[in-house]
């Protein structure tokens, strides 16, 4: 057969190039915070009951030292009174422009999550199915859960702690510069040596972070694994060789984490230290300049406090910058997520693919998952209106890759396949895979009812036209005797109905679909004479009249194809009706004669 490739496709195999990882391109903060932008008003709102609220928390200081140089020394009972009025009122204020600043502050936080999480599953659904091949589910559902509750931590409680925090600070600074600039000097410079402790210990612990976020995707992944396949685990007694792996996964979680609390820790109590000698020098400096009638006792009283008030926000706040880190580690893991490229998308000039007859063509199609190994060398063939295509060939030999290209799960590398004449690559992926119906070999089904499985197929279908489908698949009858008849759950992948059940509701949602082009995987596992004649009556209803690529184990529908394509090392190496393939003795002769006699 003549090989026919277009240019377009001779310059993207030139010019292809290994796709380097995209590299963040902005800091990670500056990326969560863009997630606010829909919520500044309640920031905005919230910042200024924040300011006041904390303006409003420094009155008590400045009133003690009152207290000291008016109302004791001259025992004016009712300058207490007032005070103590003043104060009580002040602090009712500040109540509630807490409650208004941690209010909207939460409440943007949770939104902003959510949009989080939103963002990150619909961009997972935009990607190809290479990407879920490469990656681990387990991984995949840390991202989605831990990494986004380490991140939610940080824009609630721990956002709002931080401001307050920085506020209360600032606010006391500004304080003690008002009395004394002497003392703020001691104080500021503090700041760089803080700073600089920060900075060298923030980036051990975001390292170490990371790792735990990396052993407890790993040891997700382990717990996903071995609770989908507990019936494989007891089959082979491996319930303490399981054990073993989830205690060394955990293990390693804890080895990490321990490294990482210990910089915590240490961190902690060194900035505490610090804090507080800051305090004792900035009283041995004070009392020295009240001595010296520098200062009053009062004011003296109201730097010790504001150190205080100093002291408290610096201990919160390196307390949280470690959550922080711990946080941006997280962020990172997610952005890395969002910034993963979809192999497959829709070109920019497609369009919506027509409803049409359905004849479908492979034009020397090549195809490798890893370009290490040729999958598919210039396969090509028709399947015209109606006709029923199966592909044959021992294991590895194509034939899944075959019927994966046809919905673009993966796009060729070489070649090209077009339905109706139009290159599947020029039309919409919704469009195309609207007018696909695919019934794998083990039917996937969810664990919620009959009804909602079938209606998969067809989201805005009538319970008339779910019931038709059912009938059409052989297993309205079944469903009807069932506890819920329809609504009636059918557990985690469909456990606990038959597998000749669990088939026959697959073929349901795909009538309900009612594709131009069928892809059917048929199911190997052996199936009691009963539920064999009901899902092949289903399937031969299912077929008639589309065009159906089918990779086929039953010698039934061998016989019944207009086509047999026959496959062999990624290489198509026969063609034909079943009379003319055992007539010529080839490789399909032989795999009928081996592995179809017997039927």
């Amino acid at each position: 057969m003549a090989t026919r490739i277009e240019k377009r496709e001779l310059r993207e195999i030139v010019d292809r190039k290994p796709q380097a990882r995209p590299r963040l391109q902005r800091n990670e903060l500056v990326r969560l915070l863009a997630f606010a932008k829909p919520y500044w008003v309640w920031l905005v709102v919230a910042a200024i009951a924040m300011i006041i609220g904390s303006v409003l928390g420094l009155a008590l200081p400045a009133m003690a030292g009152g207290l000291i140089d008016t109302v004791f020394v001259k025992a004016d009972r009712n300058g207490l009174n007032n005070i103590a009025l003043i104060l009580l009122l002040v602090f009712a204020f500040q109540a509630f422009f807490i409650f208004l600043q941690s209010y909207l502050l939460n409440n943007a936080g949770e939104r902003i999550v959510n949009d989080l999480r939103v963002k990150l599953y619909s961009h997972l659904q935009t990607l190809s199915l290479g990407f879920f091949n490469e990656r681990r589910t387990g991984e995949l559902m840390s991202r989605l859960t831990n990494d986004v509750t380490m991140v939610q931590n940080a824009v609630t409680t721990n956002l709002i702690s931080a401001a307050q925090s920085l506020l209360t600070l600032i606010g006391a600074i500004v304080m003690i510069v008002t009395r004394d600039w002497r003392m703020t000097l001691l104080i500021l410079a503090l700041i760089p040596i803080l700073t600089a402790v920060a900075i060298t210990v923030g980036k051990r612990i975001r390292f170490h972070s990371n790792e735990v976020q990396k052993y407890l995707g790993e040891t997700t992944t382990i717990l996903e694994e071995t609770i989908s396949n507990q019936k494989t685990v007891m089959a082979f007694t491996r319930e303490s060789y399981e054990i073993g792996r989830y205690k060394s996964g955990i293990g390693q979680v804890y080895a990490a984490a321990m490294r990482r609390i210990r910089l915590q820790s240490g961190f902690v109590a060194l900035i505490t230290f610090l804090s507080f000698s800051a305090i004792i020098v900035v009283l041995w400096f004070g009392g020295q300049q009240v001595l010296d009638g520098h200062l009053t006792p009062g004011e003296l009283v109201s730097i010790l406090i504001y150190m205080g008030v100093v002291a408290g926000p610096i201990g919160t706040l390196t307390g949280l910058f470690s959550e922080f880190q711990k946080a941006l580690g997280g962020a990172e893991r997610i952005f890395n997520l969002l910034d993963e490229p979809a192999s497959v998308t829709d070109l920019p000039d497609a369009k919506p693919l027509a409803q049409g007859s359905g004849n479908m063509r492979f034009e020397e199609v090549f195809f490798d998952y890893d370009e290490r190994s040729s999958v598919l060398r210039g396969v090509s063939f028709e399947a015209k209106q109606g006709q029923v295509v199966a592909l044959v060939g021992p294991s590895g030999a194509g034939k899944t890759t075959i019927a994966n290209l046809i919905p673009r799960f993966y796009d060729p590398k070489m070649g090209r396949i077009t339905l109706d004449g139009h290159d599947i690559r020029d039309v919409t992926l919704k469009s195309l895979r609207e007018q696909i119906g695919i019934v794998p070999q083990e039917p996937v089904l969810f664990g919620t009812t009959v009804l909602q499985n079938i209606a998969y197929g067809r989201l805005e279908a009538s319970r008339a036209e779910i019931e038709e489908a059912a009938r059409g698949a052989n297993a309205h009858q079944f469903i009807e005797k069932l506890p819920d008849g329809y609504e009636t759950l059918v557990g985690e992948r469909g456990v606990k109905l038959s597998g000749g059940q669990r088939q026959r509701i697959a073929i349901a949602r795909a009538i309900l679909r009612n594709p131009r082009i069928l892809i059917l995987d048929e199911a190997t596992s052996s199936l009691d004479n009963e539920s064999e004649s009901l899902v092949q009556e289903a399937l031969d209803r299912l077929m008639k009249d589309r065009t159906t690529i089918v990779i086929a184990h039953r010698l039934t529908t061998i016989e019944k194809a207009n086509k047999i394509v026959v496959m062999d090392k990624g290489e198509l190496v026969e063609e034909g009706t079943h009379a003319d393939l055992i007539e010529r003795e080839g490789l399909y002769y032989r795999l009928y004669t081996r592995n179809f006699q017997d039927d």
